[in-house]
């Protein structure tokens, strides 16, 4: 089996050394007697980080079906968010790419590794509709007790906008004088205008 081997780590300070990675990945897809196609590291890049160099090249030559598995040294090296990590996964699986965690002994290839993910995936759905029904829960709690929710709303002054438009002020000008979008003012100048004449 053809595997690929990702690393990374957050900076190349206070000792931290992508090679102590790379070289027991090396040795355990030795041991299983895999084929290292290819090796990815980033290097100075925080995992939180959806888009990195090597991660980006990784999928890409994933999708080019350059190697049957990616093997990581841990699963935060590779993601940060158990969302970040299932999306990858899933997509990997999509491809006939299995994943494999060196630290958590953890391969999708088996029926063990496949549970995990299942169960990770149920989780982090469960987590996400928990998250929503808070939101909603805080939104009508609020309203409830009648406070305003949104952006509070701005009274532009037309006239203002009149006077300095005369003055030959641009719109981005008197948007930021008054603390408002360009839009915003402009949409108020067009309204006013087709009261009192253009602006």
């Amino acid at each position: 089996m053809r595997v690929a081997i990702y690393a990374r780590v957050s900076t190349a300070n206070n000792g931290q050394d992508p090679t102590m990675q790379t070289r027991e990945l090396r040795e355990y897809a030795k041991r299983r007697g895999w084929t290292v196609a290819g090796e990815y590291v980033d290097i100075g890049i925080s995992g939180t980080k959806e888009t990195r160099p090597e991660l980006d090249r990784l999928m890409t030559d994933g999708h080019r079906r350059r190697f049957d598995a990616v093997v990581v040294w841990r699963f935060d090296r590779f993601a940060r968010s158990v969302s970040h990590l299932l999306r990858a996964v899933e997509t990997f699986r999509a491809q006939g790419i299995e994943f494999v965690s060196f630290s958590e002994q953890l391969d999708t290839s088996t029926p063990a590794g496949k549970m995990v993910f299942t169960v990770l995936g149920a989780v982090a759905e469960l987590e996400r509709g928990l998250i929503v029904e808070r939101v909603k829960a805080g939104l009508r709690n609020a309203k409830a007790k009648g406070k305003q929710l949104g952006r509070p709303r701005k009274i532009v002054d037309t006239k203002r906008i009149a006077a300095l438009r005369a003055k030959g002020v641009g719109w981005k000008r008197i948007a930021a004088e008054m603390g408002v979008g360009v839009g915003t003012i402009y949409r108020v100048a067009m309204k006013s205008s087709k009261t009192r004449g253009k602006i």
